[in-house]
């Protein structure tokens, strides 16, 4: 029987349902009709992430005794690395010392495998969230990870489908399009109606498992790290250890990345967002181990030769990257939450097709108002009202004085420009802020470093398509466009009058350091203060020069 012969093939001038519904190509190898959760892999596809998601308190307990053998190789292959670190650190400057920590950490994640490459290129997509150094030596490992024989992703297919894989496939090649940590992508065609081809992803073999003893492992070892690991973003390695664990434990089931790749669809499609598109899942061929969907072509978002050749406009690129990822948190309530280079292209028509979405950021409706609080008391000049939302969103205590934190924060205006700082007091405010934070028991909460990466990555975007673009003006144009468009949902969820909302950027100026009067701000000027403030935090230039 052909593989799609019942399960939605489209038909030459079939006009496609599920077009109605999602953000699809115009005319895609199978059809998905209205996505009401009739395909076999999503049964119970709602109790099965509550099930993958119940793990985790599991995973990371705190034990008496350490889990397993695990324990001892992550303990040696990381006490190595630090052992050696402060044994040769000498007298090198803050950024040689991060750098070559940097280096022994992500040696020690390669030997270890698959659970700390991973963690290792959730850090390399990271600027501004972990230090420069760490993002940068764990770059080199992103696209570095062995592929997994042809006969191991055979047995995986074939084991998941209960057929041979010459009764699904016309062909399918025997060399990944790609491997990461987790699985590798075949270019294959199906055996059936039009033989279309398709993207097969495969997951290797036992790595759930491992992932597992990992987390667990990791989880008995990360309270002994507090404070030994000289890097501000570690300070806390338990609660990394849980948000990271958050992440990958729903990245082992497909069937819960096909149902993210649906209802990410079916989010663009209900706000209008016609700028992007994203892969088919198939309506059958879906396991837990093995995902089979519409294969997409484009070109690399940041290739500006061929945006100039399509003469599609960079600007527009950036916008609706902004846009379309900001309405899909705000309003809906989800995003995908691994926005990267290798995750997204540019089709010739100027839509951006956008993959992979085992790491998908889902709000509750608390979260998700708060998520608004924040960008609507940001554009306002709300310090108060940010520092809420960012408390409501669980980074902070319930009961944390909140005039007491932006106090000690100097977020009433009361901070300092870090480029008027020599080394040594820049050090000592960073110190003295990430410290403050710990002192009020601040986390990072899952949903805000899967938010603020996204945000670091479009921020790179900028950079790179638009330098010139006015920061300014461009959040204003945001802002309003949020104001306008979702004004009486603004006022349900938040109880404000959005007909009286007026744009002040006086707190996102203070955040740059710029005067509260400069009324245009552009990326590239941005970028120079902030190789600035980098050069005197590694010791390379003085308050007095470079200004």
């Amino acid at each position: 029987m052909s593989i799609l012969s019942d399960s939605g093939a489209t038909e030459p001038g079939h006009a496609q349902t599920d077009l109605t519904v999602g953000a699809f190509t115009e005319r895609g190898p199978w059809d998905l009709g209205t996505l009401d959760n009739t395909f076999p892999w999503q049964h119970g596809i709602d109790d099965l992430r509550t099930r993958v998601r119940s793990q985790v308190p599991e995973l990371t307990r705190r034990r008496l005794v350490p889990p397993g053998r695990r324990v001892v190789a992550i303990a040696s292959q990381f006490g190595w690395a630090l052992a050696r670190w402060k044994l040769q650190r000498g007298e090198r400057s803050v950024s040689e010392s991060r750098t070559d920590l940097s280096q022994r950490l992500v040696t020690a994640s390669e030997h270890l495998g698959s659970t700390y490459i991973k963690l290792g290129q959730i850090i390399s997509s990271g600027d501004g969230i972990f230090p420069t150094e760490l993002v940068t030596e764990f770059r080199k490992c992103r696209d570095q990870v062995p592929a997994e024989s042809f006969a191991q992703v055979r047995e995986v297919v074939e084991s998941d489908f209960g057929r041979s894989l010459e009764e699904i496939f016309v062909e399918f090649d025997r060399e990944p399009l790609a491997a990461a940590s987790i699985a590798q992508v075949h270019r294959a065609v199906l055996r059936g109606d039009g033989n279309p081809e398709v993207v097969v992803k495969v997951q290797r073999p036992d790595v759930a498992r491992n992932v597992h003893a990992d987390l667990a492992a990791s989880a008995w070892l990360a309270p002994f790290l507090v404070g030994r690991i000289p890097v501000a973003a570690l300070a806390n390695p338990p609660a990394l250890v849980e948000v990271f664990a958050q992440s990958i434990v729903e990245e082992l089931d497909f069937r819960l990345e096909a149902q993210n790749m649906l209802d990410v669809a079916r989010s663009f499609r209900q706000l209008e967002q016609t700028g992007y598109v994203v892969p088919r899942p198939h309506p059958r061929l879906v396991s837990e181990r093995v995902l089979v969907m519409e294969r997409l072509d484009g070109f690399q978002f940041d290739d500006i030769e061929r945006l100039e050749r399509e003469q599609i406009d960079p600007e527009e690129i950036v916008r609706t990257g902004m846009i379309g990822f900001l309405e899909g948190a705000l309003v809906n309530g989800i995003f995908h939450g691994d926005l990267h280079g290798g995750n997204l292209f540019i089709r010739d028509d100027g839509r951006t097709a956008l993959l992979d979405y085992g790491i998908v950021g889902r709000l509750t409706e608390p979260k998700r108002i708060a998520f608004l609080r924040i960008l609507m008391s940001a554009t306002s000049n709300d310090v108060h009202g940010q520092v809420e939302a960012i408390r409501d969103l669980g980074a902070l205590p319930l009961d944390v004085d909140i005039d007491e934190v932006i106090r000690d924060l100097g977020l009433d205006g009361g901070g300092v420009d870090p480029t008027s700082l020599s080394q040594t007091e820049l050090v000592d405010e960073v110190n003295r802020l990430v410290k403050a934070m710990l002192g009020y028991g601040a986390r990072m909460p899952r949903e805000l470093m899967l938010f603020a990466k996204n945000l670091v990555f479009l921020d790179g975007a900028i950079s790179t398509l638009t330098p010139d673009l006015d920061l300014f003006a461009e959040i204003s144009h945001i802002a309003m466009w949020f104001a306008r468009r979702h004004g009486n949902q603004l006022a349900a969820d938040m109880g404000i009058k959005v007909d009286a909302f007026e744009v002040d950027l006086t707190g996102v100026k203070a955040q740059f350091g710029v005067d509260p009067a400069t009324d245009s701000f552009s990326y590239r000027e941005l970028s120079e203060r902030r190789e600035l403030i980098a050069r005197r935090f590694a010791g390379h230039d003085k308050p007095d020069e470079g200004q």
